[in-house]
């Protein structure tokens, strides 16, 4: 019961920061996790929800993300990008390695919430950079790009898939109620999933 309160009070948490409206120079993206959106598809019990924020005038990108029940214990987190069809196939990380930093490792439940300045190369993997015109500001706007057209995703890896447990492709969050929603529906899957596996 313990695990359900966290992570519902990290649902909570993570809803009343996502409330408030986007300012005009924000993009909000957001996308449901699970076993199913990987490739290729796997039986997790796990899900999770995630938002990413780009602040176009401040260069940083915000990360926040709540997930319960997975069939292992998390070893990584990361957004990929960009695929070559929007919304399937595999591609490397943008992102930094070897994980998120600060990324809640060894659990198979948490929340995250981080900002991250886009102007730093620390913010990206070397080779993402590298393939995307060699400067961190090529990189911003390659992966900006891939996360608008749907061709990035979220992915958490854990011991039960080293690959990725759960993920889902970025895409527009229309409206700050639509986050509400979604993360209250998250809480109540997680809630579910922790009753039946204590039964």
């Amino acid at each position: 019961m313990n695990t359900f309160l966290a992570v519902a009070e990290a649902c909570t948490l993570a809803v009343c920061a996502i409330a408030t409206p986007a300012t005009a120079h924000e993009q909000v993206y957001g996308t449901v996790l699970s076993g199913a959106s990987e490739f290729p598809v796997n039986d997790s019990k796990g899900g999770g929800a995630a938002i990413v924020t780009f602040d176009l005038d401040q260069f940083t990108m915000r990360v926040q993300t709540t997930f319960a029940g997975l069939s292992g214990n998390v070893t990584a987190s990361h957004i990929h990008c960009c695929t070559s069809v929007p919304g399937q196939g595999n591609i490397g990380v943008a992102t930094q390695l070897p994980t998120f930093t600060g990324f809640p490792l060894g659990n198979t439940f948490g929340s995250y919430d981080h900002t991250f300045e886009m102007g730093l190369a620390s913010s990206y993997n070397p080779a993402f950079i590298t393939a995307n015109g060699g400067t961190v500001s090529s990189a911003f706007s390659a992966l900006l790009a891939g996360v608008d057209e749907g061709r990035a995703y979220l992915n958490i890896h854990s011991t039960f898939a080293p690959g990725g447990e759960i993920r889902g492709f970025l895409a527009p969050v229309p409206e700050s109620s639509t986050y509400v929603l979604m993360f209250a529906g998250l809480a109540a899957v997680g809630w579910v999933r922790r009753r039946k596996s204590t039964v």
